[in-house]
């Protein structure tokens, strides 16, 4: 039962906080004087409650989800712990019962592969992100604008492919509803942040060199992950794109709504500058449950403790027929939206209402006009006809 209301509290939280909005900020590695790690907290304030965003490079990249019933809720960091080798319990909101629901995201490894290799060497050496090496956060961050950046370079490159590139998380937060000015323009509510992924300057390892990035959703017993795909006609905000996707955390047995999200549209870009014609494919593979340990993400980690009940695995890759944009341009780009509670959901605007009424009501009209027309015709002529005595 308590499981059961926390779960109903989480969806009246969001949609109260979907509606009145939020007061965001943000603090870079709070308790903590170093920029030699980068943790990211970034607090969205309702009238009632608290969304937290926890946006670590401490292992591979990863954000933290929480979601507290309390306009007064805290992040508390025990950095001893969390920079040791075992962080389990050094991360933790306070008041500890005020929290009704917490998920993470961890951005584990990068793919590259070709298929102009023979089939036995598809792939090439995997990119480890929790063996990058991150430049300081605190450079990028616009406590006006509401956005920062995470960008690294391997450790190790002996192969020098990341000599003049980088790999970038370029996150936005947001404190009402709003759409992304630039493209795929997602629609955002104050229970969400955007996520933009960003390969720039890297040198593929081949011919049509294609990518694929790996993600893992952690979950706690009283949720479960789904892979939805929504298709729509309507390709208004993102043009020739008519394809959403959404990564959701569900309660048990599929009832209720969703307590969290990852949404995108099933596409990339290869230009920093988007426009239509700068489109890359964008595919995701089969949602997968995995086993074992961790990730190797020190604020998940020391979140949850070393073992959650519910640990997916997803792959995004990005390319196709298109694999020669990346090549070209060396520019990839992919943005995600990150939520609590049900995705934003895509409609009609009254722009293409008004046109579509007046495409459809304009034949009409001028068929019930043309048959007015010709019964009047046709009455008039009977009309002229003198009567026979």
């Amino acid at each position: 039962m308590a499981a059961a209301a926390g779960l109903a509290l989480l969806a009246l939280l969001a949609a109260a906080g979907a509606e009145r909005g939020r007061k965001v900020s943000m603090e870079y590695n709070p308790g903590w004087n170093s920029s030699s790690v980068n943790l990211l907290h970034v607090r969205a304030v309702g009238p009632e409650d608290t969304l937290h965003y926890v946006w670590s490079s401490i292992g591979a990249p990863s954000v933290l989800l929480v979601a507290t019933r309390s306009p007064s809720s805290a992040l508390r960091v025990n950095w001893t712990q969390l920079l040791s080798p075992s962080p389990a319990g050094a991360v933790w909101i306070d008041p500890p019962d005020s929290v009704v629901y917490s998920t993470a995201v961890v951005f584990t490894k990068l793919f590259e592969f070709s298929e102009a290799k023979p089939l036995g060497e598809l792939f090439y050496p995997t990119y480890d992100l929790s063996e990058f090496s991150w430049e300081s956060l605190n450079h990028s961050l616009n406590h006006t604008a509401l956005t920062a950046e995470l960008r690294g370079v391997p450790a190790s490159d002996p192969g020098g492919t990341f000599a003049n590139g980088s790999l970038a998380f370029r996150v936005t937060a947001y404190e009402g509803s709003g759409r992304a000015v630039r493209l795929p323009r997602l629609l955002h509510t104050a229970d969400s942040s955007q996520l933009q992924f960003v390969l720039a300057g890297v040198l593929p390892r081949g011919n049509g060199s294609r990518f694929v990035l790996q993600l893992a959703a952690l979950e706690p017993p009283a949720a479960q992950r789904r892979l939805r795909t929504r298709s729509s006609i309507d390709d208004e905000y993102t043009p020739s794109v008519f394809q959403e996707l959404s990564l959701v955390a569900e309660p048990p047995n599929g009832t209720g709504s969703p307590l969290s999200f990852l949404q995108w549209k099933a596409a990339a870009y290869g230009s920093p500058s988007p426009r239509r014609e700068d489109g890359v494919r964008c595919r995701a593979g089969r949602l997968r449950a995995a086993n074992g340990s961790l990730p190797a993400a020190a604020v998940p980690r020391a979140f949850f403790g070393d073992s959650p009940a519910a640990l997916s695995v997803l792959n995004v890759s990005f390319g196709g027929e298109e694999g020669h944009v990346y090549q070209e341009r060396r520019y990839l780009s992919w943005s995600v939206l990150l939520g609590f509670g049900e995705p934003p959901r895509d409609s009609f605007s009254p722009l293409v209402i008004s046109i579509t009424a007046v495409a459809l009501g304009t034949p009409l009209a001028m068929l019930l006009l043309g048959s007015c027309l010709l019964l009047l015709a046709q009455r008039r002529r009977y009309s002229e006809y003198e009567p026979i005595n």
